[in-house]
């Protein structure tokens, strides 16, 4: 049924990677002749404001809803409102701990956190004093995400997390945290952020301070890959919100056509750094979306997509 209106809930407007997520899901639902309406609190990551735009989305009855929340759990009864207004709900991005949902789609943070955790380790030799930049409290990308930085560490006996700060995924934040652990911390050879948005502000506090620490992010956002170029970040892993808000979108449009979708797809993730960034070198808009069945393949109803 053509003419399809899909409710796209965001946590914010700072956050590049919801950009992303949001052009995503305005590129397939036009593909599919359907159309996105976009809900995005005023206050980044503002629970209570989020609760009021799920009750707006309700009273104007779209088809279905993509849904990322701002809070792991304190979004579940607004979810459960969705749920009882008949409106199916596809999360995506940062998974929940209740509601029903059609389907789940993101990537696997804690193999994200390990990954890009063991590139930095590598890099420093396998010994060093590392900090932690931890995103928005609540948040399950930065809980699995550090989880994974953590568990990494474990496995470099040199390697020593001395510090972890939370910034709250915000850029600003990030600057001034670090400039407060550059005076406080006396050795640094190393920095793990939770997102791209905080390796900005991490480098903005390093150049203010001319100082150069190796760093590494996740997104792949384009200024995460100009820093790449210019050497003040060493490595980002491709975990990429518009592919998802576009696989988000479709598995719902789907679903309103008939069609049985996974109830779970995890998007791969790729570590990105001087060595192979070129096709992440391109601003978001020039970033494609990608293919159902190169994501689904040979999936059969009842079985996971990862």
């Amino acid at each position: 049924m053509p003419g399809e209106t899909i409710a796209v809930f965001t946590k914010n407007r700072t956050n590049p990677a919801y950009e992303a997520a949001r052009l995503g899901a305005d590129r397939t639902a036009a593909r599919y002749g359907a159309r996105a309406m976009h809900f995005v609190p005023d206050q980044p990551d503002d629970v209570d404001q989020q609760i009021a735009l799920v009750e707006q989305a309700i009273a104007q009855r779209p088809d279905a809803a993509v849904f990322v929340p701002v809070h792991v759990t304190r979004l579940d009864g607004a979810v459960g409102r969705l749920n009882t207004a008949g409106i199916p709900v596809v999360n995506y991005l940062n998974r929940m701990a209740g509601g029903r949902f059609v389907s789940f789609v993101g990537s696997d943070d804690y193999r994200i956190g390990t990954g890009i955790a063991a590139a930095l380790f590598r890099h420093l030799g396998g010994n060093g004093d590392v900090i932690v930049l931890e995103g928005t409290p609540g948040a399950v990308t930065s809980r699995e995400r550090v989880r994974g930085f953590r568990d990494a560490a474990g496995q470099w006996p040199g390697i020593r997390i001395v510090a972890t700060r939370a910034a709250d995924y915000q850029r600003e934040t990030a600057q001034r945290v670090m400039r407060e652990l550059l005076a406080t911390v006396p050795r640094i050879d190393g920095v793990l952020s939770a997102n791209d948005v905080m390796s900005l502000g991490v480098i903005d506090a390093l150049t203010a301070a001319g100082r150069s620490i190796p760093l590494i992010g996740v997104n792949a956002l384009p200024e995460a890959i100009e820093a790449i170029k210019a050497g003040t970040l060493l490595a980002t892993a491709d975990f990429d919100a518009m592919k998802i808000g576009c696989i988000a979108t479709e598995a719902a449009i789907r679903h309103l056509r008939g069609e049985a979708v996974p109830g779970e797809i995890i998007l791969p993730v790729q570590i990105v750094d001087r060595a192979n960034y070129s096709p992440w070198d391109m601003p978001l808009a020039a970033r494609q979306c990608p293919h159902w069945s190169e994501v689904v393949g040979n999936w059969r109803p009842g079985a996971p997509v990862s």
